[in-house]
């Protein structure tokens, strides 16, 4: 049984004519027939009678008909629905985002992209990028924006928009404004961002292509987010990598200040990542193609 099979039938009880109904969905009287038939020999009953004039229900015929109109309904509207999808009119999305995606660069690109797609509704998780992968295989969320590749069959990662990290200083510091040796950042205390964090992995990462291994440096706090860190730095605490994204406002306004590392290049990417193969999401794939193309210039 099929939904052609039903509208067939729905049409000839209505207009209680074959050729009438024939006539009405294109298809010659023979097809219609056929689709009849097929629908009979299914449900394995008469389902018409013919008298001189008309096409008349049997007893099993009026029993179907009220129940195909229903199906043929709900079809009309499910197909109505996917269509909607399809053309992004409706439709929900969820992301996890890393907290410097998360709060710095996302809402603003959301809200871009509600504009293009009013009817699509968004939901964003912030958290380290460690659980954020996590909630991709759990496939809590449609995709994810992270500060640190990863490796795994199950995932695509594609890279987004370049990040510097910066090593941020109390205003004032002996550091503010310096160029200093590797060798000489043992000497301070840090405020960290927490384990499996992008941030955190990706200056372990950085200091470890120079010979340099980030436990050397003494922690004064761990702390769950760029902000957090920000102001611990901002209040004299000690210094730590922030990402410039989250940095600018307060170099700008002098709260807190910067120092280079000789020979070290604090430039890492930002990336976006979703699961393969997932389930079919025309929100999340356009979500992902606008964030592809997003000019990268959004300071």
């Amino acid at each position: 049984m099929n939904f052609k099979q039903l509208e067939a039938f729905v049409r000839i009880a209505e207009m209680q004519s074959f050729t009438r109904a024939a006539r009405q969905m294109y298809m010659s009287q023979p097809a219609i027939s056929f689709q009849i038939k097929a629908l009979e020999d299914h449900l394995q009953v008469l389902l018409f009678k013919r008298d001189e004039k008309k096409v008349l229900l049997t007893e099993a015929g009026r029993l179907l008909l009220p129940e195909a109109k229903q199906m043929l309904g709900h079809y009309k509207k499910i197909k109505a629905g996917l269509a909607s999808l399809k053309g992004l009119e409706i439709g929900r999305l969820s992301v996890g985002a890393g907290t410097i995606p998360g709060e710095y660069l996302l809402p603003a690109l959301i809200g871009r992209f509600r504009k293009l797609h009013p009817g699509v509704k968004v939901k964003m998780r912030i958290a380290g990028s460690g659980e954020v992968i996590s909630w991709l295989k759990e496939r809590e969320i449609d995709l994810g924006v992270v500060g640190s590749a990863v490796e795994d069959d199950n995932l695509e990662v594609v890279p987004w928009l370049e990040d510097e990290l910066l090593l941020a200083v109390p205003a004032g510091h002996g550091w503010a404004g310096k160029l200093i040796d590797i060798a000489d950042l043992p000497a301070e205390k840090y405020i960290l961002r927490e384990e499996g964090s992008g941030t955190r992995r990706s200056i372990a990462g950085i200091l470890a292509k120079a010979g340099f291994v980030l436990e050397q440096c003494a922690a004064e706090m761990e702390l769950g987010s760029t902000r957090a860190v920000l102001s611990a730095v901002q209040a004299g605490l000690g210094v730590g990598f922030i990402s410039r994204w989250a940095a600018d406002e307060a170099l700008a306004a002098g709260k807190i200040s910067a120092a280079k590392i000789s020979g070290v290049s604090m430039h890492r990417q930002l990336f976006i990542v979703r699961y393969i193969p997932g389930l079919s999401n025309y929100a999340a794939d356009a979500f992902f193609a606008f964030l592809k193309e997003t000019n990268p210039d959004l300071r």
